[in-house]
């Protein structure tokens, strides 16, 4: 480890401290309740958090994932104390979403997509644990993860941490191509790469499941369950590159690519239950960063979206 880890990991935990010192006064708070029920669907909870194939209890666990290194299971999010987040406080939310760190100290395995979460902003991280404190308790046990030789030994993600996890406050940088920062890219980058953590599915993985952030959003051919996912770049022959602003905030909305075709699997749901509940405004945000991206292919080439969408 660097020797100024120590430093940045101590820093990291004043900010964890910092940002859950109001969270305990939104826990009663009508109106952090509300705009936390908005982060909670930008933020895809419900899909990971429900079983939804098998009508489990909302946010009660149990939705199966399935994965190159095995079956990971979505743990209970309700607020029952046993089985469920009831026991945890404000700080051990943060530091979970922002860390990848359980309250007993363990380690999550980054299925859990805390390598984007870690952006989120403090009011965010507060509003969705106003929420989820409001969400009623279901006694669900949670259920082991189901993985291949040698990934189910949790330790290994110590190892896996220090090579590809670098906890740190959302920065997007300057836009790609020269074009304005403005505020809706700004937004937009946000919703995506942070909230959103479209990365997580949109892009292809190394050997060890890290994502290949040189490569973001150009598609991945071993998706979530084995299938695969599309390039949302602008790439014309593969990606987006064909597709106006209003293309892409029709498509979040209802479904509808250009073609005609409705979406399909995975990405109906995540219509359904995600994008489809965005504001008008938050929808134009992300066709702005998805329309400012550069396209990117990488090899070998993902499955194009239309195709994707007809399956």
């Amino acid at each position: 480890m660097p020797r100024h880890a120590p430093f940045a990991w101590a820093a990291l935990l004043v900010w964890v401290a910092l940002a859950s010192g109001s969270f305990a006064q939104n826990e009663t708070d009508a109106d952090a309740v509300t705009r936390g029920e908005y982060v909670f669907h930008a933020a895809g909870c419900y899909g990971c958090h429900t079983d939804v194939k098998n009508k489990g209890r909302p946010l009660a666990g149990g939705r199966a994932l399935e994965t190159p290194f095995g079956t990971f299971f979505g743990p209970n999010i309700t607020r029952d104390p046993q089985h469920g987040i009831g026991a945890w406080d404000a700080a051990d939310f943060a530091r979970a979403l922002r860390t990848g760190i359980a309250p007993d100290g363990r380690p999550y395995y980054p299925a859990f997509p805390y390598t984007s979460f870690t952006g989120m902003t403090d009011d965010d991280i507060a509003d969705l644990w106003a929420y989820l404190r409001s969400v009623p308790p279901v006694a669900r046990t949670n259920e082991a993860h189901d993985l291949n030789v040698p990934f189910g030994w949790r330790r290994l993600n110590d190892v896996w941490r220090l090579l590809y996890f670098k906890p740190m406050p959302f920065e997007p940088g300057p836009p790609p191509g020269g074009i304005a920062a403005t505020d809706a890219w700004r937004r937009g980058a946000y919703l995506v790469t942070v909230l959103g953590h479209c990365g997580e599915c949109h892009s292809p993985r190394g050997a060890l499941g890290a994502m290949r952030r040189d490569h973001l959003l150009a598609g991945n051919r071993t998706g979530p369950e084995g299938k695969p996912v599309p390039n949302i770049t602008t790439h014309k022959g593969r990606g987006i590159g064909d597709w106006s602003a209003g293309d892409i905030a029709t498509y979040l909305e209802i479904g509808m690519d250009p073609d005609g075709d409705f979406a399909g699997g995975a990405m109906a749901e995540v219509i359904e239950h995600t994008t489809g509940r965005l504001t008008p405004e938050d929808r134009a945000a992300i066709a702005v960063f998805l329309g400012a991206l550069p396209p990117n292919d990488p090899v070998p080439a993902p499955v194009p979206l239309r195709l994707q969408a007809q399956r």
